[in-house]
């Protein structure tokens, strides 16, 4: 805490109102504004957009420098020389483990992808055309029905293998959601395989033959995976945490975050970026498009362009776009027309003045939504596979919560309907 402190002065109220300005180790001051309430005084901040609704250790960001850290370390620094599975000790635990401690992890997770076969008949209960957020919501929130004997938020050993349980099976759950909607048969995981590995051979392996993965792709996915783990206080990140502050169980709060993730405006848009692409359909229509993107009294918008937090290059985007060229030869997709499509935009908002300008540029959003179609991933498991990094950060910060003193969430408002009046009987209306 700093000792600066900030005066509020109110028309009707005595004296100013004196409140804490707190610092923290990066990033802007805070000012405490808890005092406010004493005084029957509420803030008014739609969105939260100036709102700090809790104190984190795990993950920090810097817009305006294009800046994202995990514990203090470098989200490219990550991707290029750690993986999904040391990332996820990482934000959990605050430290990188040590190499004993990494293969004990690892294969605590391998040890956890198994789920009851009592599933198998709870994926049967959905229509063959369901959506697989609709179902991964359904799945995840029942895992609370198998692990009783680890639901005690308030015993760390419980939220330790409630966390275990959760990293693991995400994959076993995302690929069931896949292969329910394609009617092929649920594939166990092979704990031989590393964590990417085992979801790509769940996702497209068959009980017939051996599973051939790629080394290429399945490090593309494990990067995807680290790329989406924690993104600080987003829309899910923080309703996981509002589910969690009333002792809501672990599975249902990540339940809640998947919900969250599922809208168009949060986890939808790389699916956004495809459809964007089929949209505009040929090459030859490109520069139409660009033209309307620009045009502001049209409603249409290029996706996955620009960012509301980073107002500089998503440092997340840059590492995508260096794998792009990998993956798009190991599937041997390089003429793939949307991809095409999606290769035009990206020089044009790289090179064109209006984007710049803008800083338009092409978000992580763009970059696996284009990947993850050359992987052969249909678009409406998008947001699965987002949801399946980003668990490992949605536990990190129900954790993180629980672990310290905490308040339930109990956001407050300005009403603006009706003052108090009488009801009137029905006969008289």
């Amino acid at each position: 805490m700093s000792d600066k402190k900030a005066l509020l002065t109110v028309d009707g109220i005595d004296g100013a109102i004196e409140m804490p300005v707190l610092s923290g180790t990066l990033g802007p001051e805070v000012v405490d504004v808890s005092r406010l309430t004493g005084k029957g005084l509420f803030t008014y901040d739609p969105g939260f957009v100036s709102t700090a609704a809790c104190e984190s250790k795990i993950t920090f960001i810097d817009g305006a420098k294009g800046q994202l850290l995990h514990r203090g370390y470098p989200i490219e620094q990550l991707a290029q020389q750690s993986d999904y599975l040391e990332t996820c000790y990482l934000l959990m635990n605050g430290e990188l483990p040590s190499a004993k401690q990494k293969k004990e992890y690892v294969d605590t997770i391998l040890s956890h992808t198994m789920v009851h076969e009592s599933l198998v008949s709870f994926f049967k209960g959905f229509r063959y055309d369901a959506h697989p957020m609709a179902m991964m919501c359904g799945v995840v929130g029942a895992l609370a029905s198998f692990y009783h004997d680890s639901l005690d938020i308030n015993n760390p050993e419980h939220r330790e293998i409630s966390a275990h349980r959760l990293i693991a099976k995400m994959p076993t759950l995302a690929a069931m959601c896949y292969k329910h909607s394609t009617g092929q048969p649920f594939m166990y995981p092979d704990n031989s395989r590393s964590y990417s590995e085992n979801f790509l051979h769940m996702m497209f392996g068959n009980p017939c033959e051996s599973s051939r993965i790629d080394p290429i792709v399945a490090k593309a996915m494990d990067i995807i995976f680290l790329l989406h783990a924690d993104h600080e206080q987003n829309a899910s990140t923080s309703t996981v945490r509002l589910a969690g502050s009333s002792g809501a169980n672990p599975f249902a709060c990540i339940s809640s975050g998947i919900a969250a993730l599922w809208g168009p405006a949060h986890g939808g848009a790389n699916e956004a970026v495809l459809n964007m692409l089929q949209e505009i359909g040929d090459e030859s229509r490109i520069d139409e498009f660009v033209k309307r993107a620009k045009d502001k009294n049209d409603p249409f918008r290029l996706m996955g362009f620009g960012h509301r937090v980073y107002k500089n290059f998503d440092p997340r985007s840059r590492v995508m776009q260096g794998i792009c060229d990998e993956v798009f030869g190991a599937m041997g997709v390089e003429h793939d027309p949307l991809l095409k499509i999606a290769r035009k935009l990206e020089k044009i908002a790289l090179e064109d003045d209006y984007f710049v300008e803008k800083k338009l540029y092409p978000n992580v959003d763009f970059y696996s939504g284009i990947i993850m179609k050359a992987i052969g991933i249909p678009t409406d498991m998008f947001t699965v596979i987002f949801a399946t990094g980003r668990t490992a950060g949605w536990i990190a910060h129900w954790n993180e919560m629980i672990s310290n003193p905490y308040k339930i969430g109990r956001p407050r408002q300005l009403y603006t309907g009706h003052t108090q009046r009488d009801y009137t009987p029905l006969d008289q209306r």
